[in-house]
């Protein structure tokens, strides 16, 4: 008996009226309405995800880059077909961008699995679209390239190299020192983000853009290539095209995301010194797919992954200076021992397979050999412990190594707006060598898990010349910031997670060494603060309410349950 053929194009998905024949003729026929011929309507179809907002400093070429993906897409013979979905830049968002990231996924999963198309091509860039198109592709499991805006460049300025948005806070945090004056700083603020394209250095939109490519979701030069070259717009023809190639020689999102392909992601992560956010980001994409991430599996190839790059904010450099020395190439080739080098990626290709077909260059001065690396262990560790029994995050490539090994008490606040009433307070009673906690910030919170770990150095400190401090949060930080940071602390503070009984006098005991975050506190006493504790009153309605009802720990991606395989 003969199969029949799968249906393709404007056939796919057809509405059901009980006759769908008429499904489609009708749905061709308001097609026709927009001008497209009868033989345009019958080319099997490739769904564009158009992120352009005005709202969305990173996604300024997104217009351009859709056309692009259009004109690859008709030179290969098929259909393109764009639409809008929810867009998501940092700054332009209340209480966060991250609060968005599931709502985001859910209209990109709806959009690719409601719609005809065959294959998708899906343009991202800043900070929190990237993951959320691709736990959406994971969940939709439609064939989908990922194209990124790409890094914008650093500008000289009076001598000096700028770009978004690690200067931006080192700046800032100079600023509040006394050392540059308003004036200064007013100036500077428009020099740090010059051209289109996301953060110039290796924060969370790199390096999702990265490990987009070792997943294997796009070429792997296409991680870096700065948003305002040509080469980015031959990128967005050539991800047409492949999006084209996908309807006949499918290679699936589950296909891609695998055990092996995620432990490879995690290297490169690690070898990036890459942004913390990317850990909850990848987290949850791998989650979509039924992988697992085990933060003590994190902290095992940590310790063998040595951080190869040299790029702020660990390092000197910038992305234009990572595409220039070899990029994702370049790094993969030095970790090729340590990789999964049969993973594929969309062409079918083996890694090892990619990294013998590309160039040799490597410019040692960015991306570092092996026997000299920027750290000969990865940028990140997993602490355990009585004040995280679920596990928390610290960069330790962006901190300080001789707070490694800290014993102290620690100054507490008790949300955000505690936090900026009092920070600055000269009456603060806070020494150099204190840890700062900041509770209540986490993603069950009203706060949405902000990119607010990185506590500002009270003033007085910061003008007697302190330049980082422990600190410690249920929250995240930017890609872009740098300090003795510990994160995600789990359970947080509204889920009833032990940071919640901290006050300020307590003492917090933190080891790297021993990957230990302890509270130093009698049990009887916790035992009289958690009788007392209440969690904090629920959201009542919209997007807040089913968020709260849903959302997931730092260790599960911050994803929510119900969006998860089966609902797990």
């Amino acid at each position: 008996m003969t199969e029949t053929p799968p249906k393709r194009g404007l056939a796919r998905g057809a509405a059901n009226y009980g006759d769908p024949d008429f499904a489609l003729y009708l749905r061709r026929s308001f097609a026709s309405s927009m001008g497209y011929s009868r033989a345009a309507l019958e080319k099997p179809v490739v769904g564009i995800a158009d992120t352009a907002s005005d709202y969305n400093n990173c996604h300024r070429t997104v217009p351009e880059l859709v056309q692009a993906v259009k004109r690859g897409v008709m030179l290969a013979g098929g259909l393109p077909l764009a639409f809008p979905t929810v867009s998501l830049c940092e700054p332009s968002l209340t209480p966060t961008s991250m609060h968005y990231r599931n709502l985001m996924a859910l209209d990109t999963e709806a959009m690719l699995s409601a719609q005809p198309m065959d294959a998708a091509v899906l343009v991202g860039g800043c900070d929190k679209t990237v993951p959320a198109q691709l736990m959406a592709a994971a969940s939709a499991d439609v064939p989908s390239v990922m194209l990124v805006t790409g890094p914008m460049l650093a500008q000289k300025f009076e001598g000096e190299r700028l770009s978004a948005c690690t200067d931006c806070r080192r700046y800032w945090a100079r600023y509040r020192a006394g050392d540059v004056p308003a004036e200064r700083i007013g100036e500077i603020e428009g020099k740090l983000a010059t051209t289109a394209g996301t953060c110039g250095v290796m924060g969370t939109a790199s390096t999702m853009a990265c490990l987009a490519a070792t997943l294997g979701f796009m070429p792997l030069m296409a991680a870096s290539a700065p948003a305002v070259h040509a080469d980015r717009l031959r990128m967005a023809e050539e991800a047409g095209a492949l999006a084209v190639r996908l309807i006949t020689h499918p290679v699936k999102p589950s296909e891609l995301i695998t055990e092996q392909s995620v432990e490879n992601a995690l290297r490169v992560l690690l070898s990036l010194g890459g942004s913390t956010n990317a850990l909850i980001h990848l987290t949850a994409i791998a989650g979509r797919a039924g992988v697992k991430i085990d933060l003590k599996r994190l902290d095992a190839l940590s310790e063998e992954t040595p951080v190869l790059v040299d790029l702020k904010p660990t390092g000197e450099g910038y992305m234009e200076d990572f595409h220039s020395a070899g990029g994702m190439v370049a790094l993969l080739r030095e970790l090729r021992d340590l990789l999964h080098l049969d993973c594929k990626d969309l062409y079918g290709r083996t890694l090892a397979e990619q990294l013998d077909a590309a160039p040799p260059f490597v410019d040692r001065t960015i991306i570092h050999a092996r026997d000299n690396p920027v750290s000969p262990v990865g940028g990140l560790v997993s602490l355990f412990g009585s004040l995280a029994p679920d596990g928390a995050i610290l960069k330790r490539s962006a901190a300080t190594a001789s707070l490694f090994e800290t014993e102290a008490r620690c100054v507490v606040f008790d949300g955000l707006e505690d936090l900026a009433r009092r920070i600055d307070d000269d009456a603060l009673e806070v020494a150099k060598d204190d840890i700062l906690i900041l509770k209540n910030a986490g993603p069950l919170t009203p706060a949405g898990m902000p990119e607010a770990g990185y506590l500002p150095i009270p003033k007085k400190l910061a003008r007697a010349g302190v330049k980082d401090m422990v600190r410690m949060s249920d929250c995240r930080m930017s890609g872009t910031a740098f300090g003795t940071i510990v994160l995600h602390i789990s359970p947080e503070a509204a889920a009833g997670g032990p940071l919640g009984l901290v006050e300020t006098g307590d003492r917090v005991r933190l080891s790297v060494k021993e990957r230990r975050l302890d509270l130093l506190v009698a049990e009887d006493v916790l035992a009289r603060r958690r009788a007392a504790w209440a969690p904090p009153a629920k959201p009542k309605r919209g997007w807040d309410k089913l968020l709260h009802e849903q959302v997931l720990q730092a260790p599960e991606g911050v994803d929510m349950a119900f969006l998860r395989p089966e609902g797990r």
